[in-house]
């Protein structure tokens, strides 16, 4: 099995994206899967394709996309990418859509093909925190969720995607007000790796339990 793990490159002012810092420091094989890694920018549509390329280059079974959630306590797999831009800041080359399609004429959303609840379980215990959210924002995390599983359904039918949202990086959140959620890197990557062997380890379906939530 081969699984292309992207990393979008540092935005709004920041000097690191610890979503590429962890994606850099993955081993290059995880449950007998070879792992490959490409840096998507955080321009509209630029990271569609550069995200295709690296599709058509590596030919991969799995496309696991990470970003950075600042602000989130936990690492986080997301359930599902809405049809929808809407920019609370401008990207890196200045672009802020508003209100917009990713893909004119696509379903308004797709579920991710990956066991994102197996995943928080291999996680949680690692005793890494970990949780499945529903929401992956409206910036180019969301994008490049929806692009990937547009990609599945529509040109790639054996392969499988999702995205998964790392929080701050310690270095990160030391400047910011007192209480704002961090985690290592190397805890990232130990929760990615074990989010990638629960991929492995589940090539069809996910477990089920109780974890959803009210709000």
């Amino acid at each position: 099995m081969k699984i292309l793990v992207t990393g979008f490159e540092p935005f709004e002012g920041a000097a690191i994206n610890p979503a590429l810092e962890a994606v850099r420091r993955l081993p290059d094989t995880i449950a007998g899967a070879s792992i490959v890694r490409a840096e998507l920018p955080v321009v509209f549509g630029k990271d569609i394709e550069v995200l295709r390329a690296a599709v058509a280059e590596h030919e991969p079974d799995v496309t696991l996309c990470i970003g950075q959630a600042g602000g989130r306590t936990h690492i986080t797999p997301e359930f599902v990418g809405i049809n929808y831009a809407h920019a609370r800041i401008p990207d890196n080359e200045g672009n802020q859509p508003l209100a917009q399609p990713i893909v004119e004429g696509g379903p308004d959303a797709y579920f991710t093909t990956l066991p994102v609840h197996a995943m928080v379980e291999k996680m949680r215990a690692a005793g890494i925190p970990a949780a499945v959210s529903c929401t992956a924002g409206t910036f180019c995390c969301n994008e490049m969720l929806y692009a990937v599983l547009h990609l599945c359904a529509t040109e790639y039918p054996a392969m499988r995607g999702g995205f998964i949202h790392v929080p701050y990086a310690t270095e990160q959140a030391a400047p910011l007000a007192e209480g704002t959620a961090s985690l290592p890197i190397e805890t990232m990557v130990a929760g990615l790796t074990c989010a990638i062997e629960a991929i492995v380890e589940h090539p069809e379906g996910d477990v089920v339990g109780a974890g959803g939530r009210e709000h």
